[in-house]
């Protein structure tokens, strides 16, 4: 099953451009699960990134502001939180505290109820060091063991950025865990040390 899940987000991820449409053979089992095209949880909706033409609703990662430290998050590598926000307040009030991560470092999200409304995620990132990169994967849980997925990697320049949107293959995983399924977002830098901020899913792709 693993394998399977594996060779199926990678169609997903290599195979289709954002906003495009895949379709793909699904074993039976996944056949039969539904595909919830609704919210998973009922976490608050926000529109973020209106300032960057995109006006779709999105919720807050757990702890996905770092606010009040990083609970829940796996942080290796030196990865920590420190001092400094993303710049614009798109979560209603300037924050003070944010994702650093030195090259190498890894972070890695609680997990969070995605299904097929649930496609893409965006965040804020920067660095002071020119060439630093952060890469983003998704990791999704099954009875029968860990999946990660890388899905991109991100410039990270002087200045707060918002990220491009990023796939979950959330519509494939949900198909092949009963309809929803449960996904942790992973970074890593390199290059230099990096800053993560505000980190947002997009539940509906759509404005």
């Amino acid at each position: 099953m693993i394998g399977s899940a594996r060779r199926l987000l990678g169609v997903l991820f290599s195979g289709c451009a954002l906003g495009a449409v895949a379709t793909v053979a699904l074993p039976a089992a996944a056949q039969a699960a539904p595909l919830s095209v609704s919210a998973c949880d009922s976490s608050v909706l926000t529109q973020p990134f209106t300032p960057w033409a995109d006006s779709d609703y999105y919720k807050l990662a757990p702890g996905g502001d770092f606010e009040s430290g990083a609970a829940g998050w796996s942080l290796q590598g030196g990865a920590a939180v420190g001092a400094g926000s993303e710049s614009y307040a798109v979560s209603g009030s300037a924050g003070s505290s944010s994702l650093k991560l030195p090259a190498g470092a890894v972070a890695t999200s609680p997990q969070t109820c995605v299904n097929a409304a649930y496609p893409t995620f965006r965040f804020f990132v920067r660095s002071d060091t020119p060439g630093t990169t952060v890469t983003e994967s998704v990791v999704y849980q099954s009875p029968e063991g860990t999946v990660t997925i890388p899905v991109g990697t991100v410039a990270a320049a002087g200045g707060w950025m918002p990220s491009p949107p990023m796939l979950t293959g959330s519509a494939i995983a949900g198909a092949l865990n009963g309809g929803t399924a449960w996904v942790s977002l992973e970074f890593t830098a390199s290059g230099g040390t990096a800053q993560v901020d505000d980190v947002y899913v997009d539940p509906w792709r759509g404005g």
